[in-house]
């Protein structure tokens, strides 16, 4: 729980959900987070309790994806100026 909250948070909720190994993934995620630092490894601990991940390889799984996220700010939100729909102008000549 040295790590941060998100870790005590993953933890608490480990047990009940019927998580096995809890040593070997709290241990892998002390080491983890002397590399990457506590920030990420507590951010990812808290995101995988919230989904309820605790299998073998789902810290490494969110941490990769932490890190292949953009900023919420370069995040581009689908809509028509972002469209990769085809127009509707070639059905203008059907008919004719």
């Amino acid at each position: 729980m040295g790590i941060g909250p998100g870790a005590g948070r993953w933890l608490k909720e480990a047990g009940p959900a019927g998580a096995t190994r809890i040593r070997a993934k709290m241990a892998r995620a002390v080491e983890l987070a002397t590399v990457l630092g506590n920030d990420k490894v507590d951010q990812a601990l808290g995101l995988a309790a919230t989904a309820g991940r605790f299998a073998d390889d789902d810290l490494l799984s969110i941490l990769g994806h932490i890190a292949d996220s953009k900023p919420v700010g370069e995040v581009v939100r689908a809509d028509e100026a972002h469209s990769v729909q085809n127009g509707t102008i070639d059905w203008q000549a059907l008919g004719q």
